[in-house]
């Protein structure tokens, strides 16, 4: 357009089209034989080619072929994307319109293509009941296609039943893609994600390949989902089994205290008797028996042993009276659901299958595999004979299965969740070519002696600066009081405000503007146009009038927990129901949140004053709690923060100019470190934060060593410094005050360098996205049975932690930095607080997004 154009090349136009009228000067230009012969100079002066070309037209048609077919770009992004390839190939941009005409006839070949592809992996059978799906059966309110979508609520083990039942009936659909297919995942999870969020009717109204291809592409996905359904029921059903056991114990204990201390305090008379001295030993039978009779004391004996539990109790008893509960569901998922797992965990599936095998016998057999029973079980599944009681066997593998599918040691495919979390692994030939692209990356070297030279030294180093500095450091001091050495680090002090600063606080709230919500969304609309990152879950360009406007309602209504009910204005066409309804299904998802929230933060860094706040190298991660007062699968307990109900953490990441960059939602309060690195390496906005700080329950070995891997500085605040663990590579080193401190030694060339290879490729794996981060880090938190590669990450964490202790010590401004950093993400929760405010702040949603 004219206005794109600076005035000068305009009027240079003019002069040369020898004509005095501007305004039409770039019409005559594009119209006369000038443009053409500018063209010819190009391409003859800097050897250019015409978009026209035939080679042109084959490179890029089979480049972008390629890119619509493996991906789900937006047409503005492929059009970017064309252009950029245009000009690094030294090609004249076409016309606008030209361009977006090509892009769009190509991406309709694609779609075409992809559509037959998966309508033709499917008989006349697997048709017929593919179209049934979008039927309403005789006697429902709904079509089979939105029973299959909808997810299990409750927890029991009637609900687990019917997610079980609902896996079948996908399973018995049929549909897998043969192997030979080129169907790229990305482009089937797309049409699956639009299968699962539409209307039955608009599904009906798609052209016949289209349809077909949807819903083939929903079976395909949606066992994943079904499956990952049926296993989270049973974790939460699980931990329901075994945490009321452990509260049945102890109702039952609150109960028979006193029989307890009855029958106690007669043994204790006895006892007292027995241990006279005075008493000659052939009396003292009788003088027991004189006081206490001889039955009640037996009664007494028998009371104690019963009523006692062992300090590793398994509350078989009380889980016993659960077995008609176990037996209602077991066997059905056992016949349904595969298990594989790891080495670890072949014991757990061999005894999964006895398990599978015996679990309708009337007589079952005594050859069931014994190397699962662990201590604490032994003495309720063995019995005196040898034999194998039965209920204690199946509590005792369902307690193992517990543990082992939250740690990922065990896993079914296909799965979203629960796949096997070493998939992706980087491995072979390709790792081959990327270790020393990834080693040049992240400034590691593809052998360990380089790197863990490097971090020993450093080691020492910060040890010695600290030491020399330490005379004139007031804060830090060593407490010889008790038997141990302990360090105290002083609380920091509060700054001061001056005068100036609260009057300038003063005048600039003086200044901000009374505004609503709703106004303010929509003015950082129309500065930032975030709402055009909303894509239709078709992935189709076009929009109707005034989106932007139902957008930002119902973002308000999320935001508010209030619902759509405040926003609805009949008299305003973009703020009716069923507006709001279908904007609500139809854009507002995870990855369009993620876009429109990309653009947020870089307007937010555009900023001058967010400039002074910082660059955007430090963030800070920290978790927000929810009631959830509904049943729900995707809840768990916790006392502490949700009393007797349940409830999720909303864990998010902040940067120190306040963007929010990235957040993950996780049932219950999931511990910290398990979910940090995740929410880190997932965000997807243009900052790039190299120092994260958190506070103390987010840290463990494992995370500082993964964080120093992966180029991050882990800068979490140090609650009991007295309490930590200082490790050393020397230990002849002389460290001063710190000696009695650091008498854990590191032993790199034990527990790292035989493993250095596989620290490599699980660092690479996770840097280029191919792990499920939150997965990976449930097999590597193994608590006390770590494997040998967690061992090595952790050694290595060890010695970066030691680090950070040092210098946390050290530096005040970097523990006042900290404290900043984690106040602003407390200032966003407090916010997000007041904000959500319907509802009174409890998070009313059955379903997971």
């Amino acid at each position: 357009s004219m206005a794109s154009v600076p005035d000068t090349v305009i009027e240079c136009l003019a002069q040369q089209l020898h004509t005095e009228n501007i305004n039409n000067a770039i019409d005559l230009y594009h119209s006369g034989k000038q443009h053409r012969q500018h063209i010819a100079e190009i391409i003859n002066i800097y050897g250019y080619t015409e978009f026209t070309a035939p080679r042109v037209a084959f490179s890029l048609t089979r480049w972008l072929y390629s890119l619509c077919w493996t991906g789900t770009s937006r047409p503005g992004v492929l059009f970017e994307r064309c252009t950029g390839w245009l000009l690094s190939h030294k090609v004249l941009l076409p016309g606008y319109s030209l361009l977006e005409r090509y892009i769009a006839r190509l991406r309709g070949r694609v779609e075409n293509k992809l559509w037959h592809s998966l309508s033709a992996c499917i008989d006349e059978t697997q048709t017929r009941y593919l179209l049934e799906l979008l039927s309403v059966p005789p006697g429902s309110r709904y079509s089979l296609l939105d029973q299959l979508r909808t997810a299990p609520t409750k927890i029991n083990s009637a609900s687990l039943l019917k997610a079980i039942t609902r896996l079948d009936s996908i399973r018995n659909l049929g549909i897998a893609l043969p192997a030979i297919t080129p169907v790229s995942d990305t482009r089937i999870a797309a049409l699956a994600r639009y299968a699962a969020t539409a209307k039955t009717t608009a599904l009906q109204r798609l052209p016949e390949k289209r349809k077909l291809a949807t819903l083939v592409a929903f079976a395909y996905c949606m066992e994943a989902t079904a499956q990952d359904d049926v296993l989270e029921l049973l974790e939460a059903l699980l931990r329901d089994l075994f945490n009321g056991a452990v509260q049945a114990d102890k109702k039952n204990r609150q109960r028979t205290i006193k029989d307890l201390d009855q029958a106690a305090e007669i043994l204790a008379r006895a006892c007292k008797i027995l241990l006279n001295d005075k008493l000659p030993d052939t009396d003292i039978r009788d003088n027991i028996y004189s006081l206490i009779p001889e039955d009640r004391l037996a009664n007494a004996v028998d009371n104690v042993i019963s009523l006692i539990r062992p300090a590793n109790n398994v509350y078989f008893n009380e889980l016993d009276a659960k077995f008609r509960t176990v037996r209602r569901f077991l066997p059905e998922l056992l016949s349904k659901i595969h298990f594989e797992g790891n080495a670890s965990a072949k014991t757990l599936i061999d005894a999964l299958v006895w398990l599978e095998n015996n679990f309708k016998k009337k007589k079952t057999d005594n050859d069931a595999p014994r190397e699962i029973i662990n201590k604490p079980w032994q003495q309720h599944v063995i019995r005196n004979d040898d034999s194998i009681d039965f209920h204690a066997y199946t509590f005792c593998v369902l307690k193992e299965l517990q543990t082992t599918l939250k740690k990922r040691d065990i896993y079914v495919t296909p799965s979203w969740r629960y796949a096997d979390p070493r998939t992706g692994l980087i491995a072979g030939n390709e790792w081959e070519a990327l270790r020393p692209i990834i080693c040049r990356s992240l400034g590691l070297s593809s052998t360990p002696t380089a790197t863990l030279s490097a971090i020993a030294a450093e080691l020492d180093t910060t040890y010695r600066d600290v030491l020399n500095r330490l005379p004139e450091n007031p804060a830090v001091r060593f407490s010889d009081a008790s038997e141990k050495t302990e360090l105290i680090l002083s609380p920091l002090d509060a700054m001061e405000e001056t005068p100036s600063l609260i009057a300038l606080r003063q005048r600039v709230a003086d200044m901000l503007p009374r505004v609503d919500l709703p106004e303010l969304i929509l003015e950082i609309d129309a500065r930032t146009q975030f709402t055009r990152a909303f894509i239709h879950v078709s992935e189709q360009n076009s929009r109707v009038s005034d989106l932007n406007i139902s957008l930002c309602a119902m973002l308000m209504a999320e935001a508010c927990n209030t619902g759509p009910e405040p926003f609805i204005r009949n008299d305003i066409a973009a703020l009716k129901r069923d507006r709001l309804t279908w904007t609500d299904s139809h854009y507002i998802r995870d990855e369009t949140i993620r876009d429109a929230n990309a653009i947020l933060v870089s307007a937010q860094a555009g900023i001058s004053l967010a400039g002074l706040w910082g660059g955007g190298e430090v963030a800070s991660a920290d978790g927000m709690r929810f009631v959830v007062p509904v049943r729900t699968v995707h809840a768990g307990p916790n006392p502490k923060y949700f009393g007797k109900g349940r409830g999720v953490t909303w864990y998010n990441l902040i940067s120190d100019q306040y963007s929010g960059l990235n957040d993950i939602v996780v049932p219950g309060t999931l511990r910290d470190s398990l979910v940090i690195l995740a929410v880190v390496l997932e965000q997807q906005t243009e900052k790039m934060p190299s120092q994260i700080m958190t506070d103390t329950g987010a840290y463990s070995d494992i995370i500082f060593g993964l964080f120093r891997l992966l180029g991050y500085r882990f800068c979490p605040r140090l609650a009991d410094t007295g309490g930590a663990r200082f490790w050393r590579t020397d230990p002849k080193a002389d460290y001063g005050p710190f000696n009695s401190l650091s008498s854990h030694r590191l032993n790199f060339e034990k527990k790292v360098v035989p493993h250095w290879d596989d620290v490599l490729r699980l660092t690479a794996s996770l840097k280029l996205g191919r792990l499920n981060v939150l997965s990976i880090m449930k097999t590597l938190q193994t608590g006390d049975r770590p494997t040998s590669l967690a061992q090595a990450i952790a050694e290595i964490g060890r010695a970066d932690k030691t680090i950070h202790i040092l210098t946390y010590l050290d530096d005040e401004n970097k523990r006042r930095k900290t404290l900043q950093q984690l106040n602003r993400g407390e200032g966003r929760h407090a916010v997000a607080r007041n904000v959500f405010h319907g509802k009174r702040g409890e998070l009313r949603q059955a379903y997971r997004e």
